[in-house]
């Protein structure tokens, strides 16, 4: 049904802000895309002599391709979120990939920031021990253009879903109606909060100066950015468990938002560095002393499975509300009028 609203459009709402957004999501892919193409076509730029990148040209040039790719869906994503034909989207066609996008992009965006305040009091860069592996500059360009296409990204689909999926999540937790799947929630929250405890303690261990589980490679790389990325790893955990249980007992007064990006950011980035760092290790170009541990495959994998699960809480939950609820708000006077919802 077509609707159109006559509520005035907020200052981050406006067709204007939300062409600046896109426009440096897009522009914030272009440093990291151009360094990648550059080193598939064979340049050394930003790679030190002794850097283990140059041990496997084969490997480097797929893994710089899947990447590129990667970078260069931010470009679909930041239209989709910004044109009138995005409203048309499947929601599972474009929230599993920002899901993935987020849960990628949050940890840089967290850490990086973390870590070079930590390196002003502690006269640190970024890189991590042993061989360089990448010029010290390649991480600020690249680092930096991450923190920028999520800080762009994030506010685009936060944008996007208040419009399209804003009547979902309006009220408090204690507001919803019990759920009849109210049982199958519970188990799952439960089951997402167990595993969660799981990587929790671990990235703890490893937080706190515990080498237990790591291999040669990681032990001997520990430095500031190791440990301060191990502390959110631990939080992403704890967010996760927080945000699945909040949902699932609905016994608190928070707004349903809370919990709803609490689940979203702790499980996508749990689950997506979990799932990306189980890739990495399976490319075969590893040294013994960089592959991981058994502990670690263990990590990664439970990570994996708790985002699974999350996402499949988060699914039926909406479902249940957009039953419920019925068709959503009016579109915004941000989009053009006449667009169907």
């Amino acid at each position: 049904m077509t609707q159109t609203s006559s509520a005035p459009a907020t200052a981050a709402g406006r067709p204007g802000t939300r062409a600046l957004l896109r426009t440096l999501a897009i522009t914030a892919t272009l440093p990291y895309i151009a360094l990648k193409t550059a080193w598939i076509a064979g340049s050394r730029i930003g790679i030190p002599d002794s850097s283990p990148l140059l041990e496997h040209r084969a490997t480097m040039i797929v893994a710089n391709g899947v990447t590129i790719l990667m970078d260069s869906a931010v470009v679909v994503i930041a239209l989709l979120l910004t044109r009138p034909w995005g409203r048309r989207v499947p929601a599972w066609l474009l929230v599993l990939p920002v899901w993935v996008a987020s849960g990628l992009l949050l940890p840089i965006m967290t850490g990086y920031p973390t870590q070079l305040v930590v390196g002003l009091f502690q006269g640190g860069g970024v890189g991590g021990g042993g061989d360089p592996f990448l010029d010290e500059w390649v991480f600020g360009i690249v680092y930096g253009g991450f923190t920028v296409q999520g800080l762009a990204l994030g506010t685009l689909f936060a944008l996007y879903a208040r419009d399209r999926w804003g009547h979902l999540w309006r009220g408090t937790l204690r507001d919803l109606p019990e759920s009849p799947t109210a049982p199958a929630l519970r188990v799952t929250a439960v089951l997402v909060s167990l595993l969660a405890v799981v990587p929790a303690v671990m990235h703890l261990v490893w937080a706190t100066g515990s080498t237990a589980g790591l291999n040669a490679a990681r032990i001997a790389d520990r430095d500031g950015p190791f440990y301060i990325m191990e502390a959110f790893n631990v939080l992403f955990s704890l967010a996760a468990a927080a945000g699945v249980l909040l949902l699932a007992f609905r016994r608190s007064a928070l707004p349903l938002a809370v919990p709803l990006v609490l689940a979203w950011c702790g499980s996508g980035a749990s689950s997506c560095w979990g799932g990306w760092l189980s890739i990495a290790s399976l490319t075969g170009t590893q040294k013994v002393s960089e592959q991981p541990t058994p502990t670690m495959v263990v990590i990664y994998g439970v990570q994996m499975l708790l985002g699974a699960l999350a996402v499949t809480l988060g699914g039926y939950f909406f479902s249940e509300r957009a039953a419920a609820t019925g068709p959503g708000g009016p579109v915004p006077s941000a989009l053009p009028s006449g667009t169907r919802a």
